[in-house]
């Protein structure tokens, strides 16, 4: 899972217990080496996607790390692209390996919790960072993406359909989120990361509440399960707004 070049176990030990903040300050000049980054292939299935809802002038990256996400936006928004992060170390990274031939790039720390912005982007994405919050912080953060974007924009990010109860995966994210709360419960400053907190079903109705549209659209790129759905999403949620009560260009509920 580990590359040579990655982090050794010592490092991922002295991250786990320090606070989320200085853990990725930590790991930040490796972290590109691990399998904590969102792969190549859900970037691209989600840059395809997002180019099928039409254009886009500004986004933000959410969490947006060492900038593999905020890459991807560049390619699909034609005025600015912004990443936020509250690691200083992940963000240096970003600023040293991410360039743009198009949309402006800026860089900007921040609490996700407490984003600064209002009505200044079309599109926000966030890719794998949602194990971050609680769910009782869900609501806030969803009512700051909402200020964040304007009427009509796209908060978008991917869901992959939960493991099957008693399969390796799920018996795998079930343990890591077994060891986090134990770690939590016995340690300070709590690190907060769990796999199986983010749940479609409540997520989308966290949405809702915080004033968005939620469409969902299968990524056809990762195939569908045995019984028919789709192994990966798109939750595509739009601020209610402009162009009320038509159907987000290219989204099908599935």
């Amino acid at each position: 899972m580990f590359s040579p070049e990655g982090p050794t176990p010592r490092e991922l030990a002295v991250q786990a217990l320090s606070s989320v903040e200085h853990g990725y300050d930590l790991l930040a000049p490796k972290f590109d080496r691990t399998p904590f980054r969102t792969p190549d292939s859900v970037l691209e299935a989600m840059t395809a996607a997002l180019r099928r809802t039409g254009a886009h002038d500004d986004g933000l990256d959410l969490c947006c790390g060492t900038g593999a996400g905020t890459a991807a936006l560049a390619g699909v928004c034609g005025r600015s692209v912004t990443g936020v992060d509250f690691s200083a170390g992940m963000l240096d990274v970003a600023r040293r390996q991410v360039t743009s031939d198009g949309p402006r790039l800026a860089w900007v720390r921040a609490d996700a919790r407490a984003l600064p912005f209002r009505e200044a982007f079309d599109l926000v994405v966030s890719f794998g960072a949602f194990g971050h919050f609680l769910p009782r912080e869900l609501p806030g953060l969803f009512a700051g993406v909402h200020s964040a974007l304007r009427p009509g924009g796209c908060f978008a990010f991917p869901v992959a359909a939960p493991p099957r109860p008693g399969s390796r995966a799920y018996w795998t994210l079930l343990g890591f989120d077994a060891v986090m709360r134990v770690r939590n419960a016995v340690w300070r400053p709590p690190f907060v990361m769990y796999y199986r907190t983010f749940r479609l079903d409540d997520v989308s109705r966290e949405l809702e509440r915080a004033g968005f549209r939620v469409d969902l659209l299968a990524l056809p790129e990762f195939g569908r399960r045995d019984d028919g759905s789709p192994r990966v999403r798109a939750v595509l949620a739009r601020r209610r707004g402009t162009g009320e009560g038509q159907p987000a260009a290219g989204t099908v509920n599935s």
